[in-house]
C-alpha cells in the first residue's frame, strides 16, 4: 500500500539524515554531501550484494561520516574501498590489496596490523623501489 511504503521511505530517509520536507527535495538542489547520502540511500535500498567506493567520505560531515562508517561495518556483502580516512580504512577494512608500481600486496589483516608489520614495510620499499 502506497501509504506503507511512503512512510517507510520517509522513515529510511530520516535515518540518512533527510528530516521532514528535505525528502522532498528535487536531487537538482542538494548539497554535495546530500547528493552523496541520497547516493548511499538508493545504493542500500537496491541491496547489492558488492559495493565499489572510492573516497566515499568527500563531501560528508563528521555525522555523516559517523553513519557511513558504522553501516560499511555492518555490511554483508564485498567492500571495495579506497579512502584516505584512515579511521574508516582500520575499522571497516579486513583486507588490505596495495597496488604499487612492481606488484600488488595483498594480505587479510586490518589496516592497522598492515601499517604496523615489518615484513610489510620492507616489502613495500622493495616494490616502491
Amino acid at each position: 500500500d502506497e501509504e506503507r511504503h511512503e512512510e517507510f521511505m520517509r522513515g529510511f530517509l530520516g535515518r540518512m539524515l533527510f528530516s521532514g520536507d528535505e525528502a522532498l527535495k528535487s536531487c537538482k538542489v542538494l548539497s554535495g554531501g546530500e547528493k552523496m547520502r541520497c547516493m548511499f540511500s538508493r545504493m542500500m535500498l537496491q541491496k547489492a550484494n558488492v559495493l565499489l567506493l572510492d573516497e566515499p567520505t568527500n563531501h560528508l560531515d563528521l555525522e555523516s561520516i559517523t553513519t557511513l562508517n558504522n553501516s560499511l561495518s555492518n555490511f554483508k556483502g564485498n567492500l571495495l574501498l579506497a579512502s584516505h580516512d584512515h579511521e574508516m580504512l582500520s575499522t571497516v577494512c579486513n583486507r588490505i590489496v596495495e597496488l604499487t608500481p612492481n606488484g600488488i600486496i595483498d594480505r587479510e589483516m586490518t589496516y592497522d596490523e598492515y601499517l604496523a608489520d615489518k615484513k610489510i614495510k620492507e616489502l613495500r620499499e622493495k616494490m616502491y623501489s
